[in-house]
């Protein structure tokens, strides 16, 4: 079976999601996690061909930047008051939004909002949305 972007980005989420509670892990050690729940996914594609790892390791290597993006527009939020749920989304969402530019903002959006709504409380929705509509615009996309 070959998961379609929504369920690899959703199966990205849940890792960087689960990572967030750790120290920040090695390479290998992310690599590890990833071969590890995605042997549970029952998918007959490897590692490195999947968007899922694509995602999870973008958001590896750029979480400093995407943490000062995400600082920098979530007003009155500091970036350890923002709930895991929430800042994995934003992670995930705005790795995709600022360095995949073949997938349209109005899609990394709408399925950051579902993510917020799956995972989230009843304000995780509006809250990612309106982080990710500034930065879209800022970026002109």
């Amino acid at each position: 079976m070959t998961p379609n972007r929504r369920q690899q980005r959703r199966f990205a989420f849940q890792l960087v999601y689960a990572l967030s509670f750790g120290q920040n892990p090695s390479k290998d050690v992310l690599a590890a996690s990833f071969d590890n729940f995605w042997a549970e996914e029952e998918t007959d594609m490897d590692r490195e061909q999947s968007y899922a790892w694509i995602l999870t390791e973008g958001v590896f290597e750029h979480r400093e930047a995407l943490d000062n993006i995400i600082a920098g527009h979530s007003r009155h939020w500091k970036l350890e008051r923002i709930a895991r749920v929430e800042l994995a989304i934003l992670r995930l969402a705005l790795f995709e939004l600022l360095h995949m530019p073949d997938v349209p903002a109005k899609v990394v959006i709408n399925e950051a909002v579902e993510l917020a709504k799956d995972f989230g409380d009843d304000n995780s929705g509006t809250f990612v949305n309106g982080v990710l509509d500034a930065v879209a615009r800022e970026n002109g996309r």
